[in-house]
């Protein structure tokens, strides 16, 4: 069957996404329109194909357990020179995207895996391009703000042409309520 390699974020919602994606683009990032602008909790992760059930289940049990939470972007930031990625910065939603992150790559599931780097949630706005692309992009988005509510977040997986597709959302609390007993009666609506 085969491996696949899959990454799980958190999706910057519109019309901010767009708006991020467009000026990576603009700013000489190649790989800009093949990445939706995100927050990552996993980064390219190689799994066999045949465990992305038990992928899912995993990912479906951290949702579960998740609860919304406000997220907001503020100002940028950069890895240089330690890594050539210039971002805009996460300022609120921080603490509950490392919760995240842990519980996703945790020892137990099928995506245990150690990180190069200790994990810093970002929103990436240019990789891997020339110095002074890197420096406009720093001070032209200096100035950015976006904030929502983060709901849950999403599977990806990366094709042959190097462009990420969206697998599966999974949503805080759980998409399914259980049927609650009626009141005084003592048993469930849909016995």
């Amino acid at each position: 069957m085969g491996t696949v390699t899959i990454g799980v974020s958190i999706a910057v919602p519109e019309p901010h996404g767009s708006l991020l994606q467009e000026r990576r683009a603009g700013f000489g990032d190649a790989a800009a329109h093949g990445i939706p602008t995100h927050v990552t909790l996993l980064p390219p992760t190689e799994v066999d194909a045949a465990d992305l059930a038990a992928v899912d289940a995993h990912l479906t049990g951290v949702a579960a357990a998740g609860r919304p939470f406000p997220m907001r972007l503020s100002g940028t930031g950069t890895f240089r020179p330690l890594s050539p990625v210039v971002y805009v910065r996460v300022v609120q939603g921080a603490d509950s995207c490392a919760w995240l992150q842990q519980r996703v790559r945790d020892s137990s599931g099928p995506m245990a895996r150690e990180l190069l780097f200790p994990y810093h949630p970002h929103v990436t706005v240019a990789h891997g391009i020339d110095e002074a692309a890197m420096d406009r992009a720093f001070a032209e988005l200096a100035g950015f703000e976006a904030e929502w509510s983060c709901t849950g977040f999403a599977l990806y997986e990366q094709g042959p042409d190097a462009v990420w597709r969206k697998l599966r959302e999974f949503t805080f609390g759980g998409s399914m309520v259980p049927p609650q007993p009626l009141r005084g009666v003592g048993r469930s609506p849909v016995s």
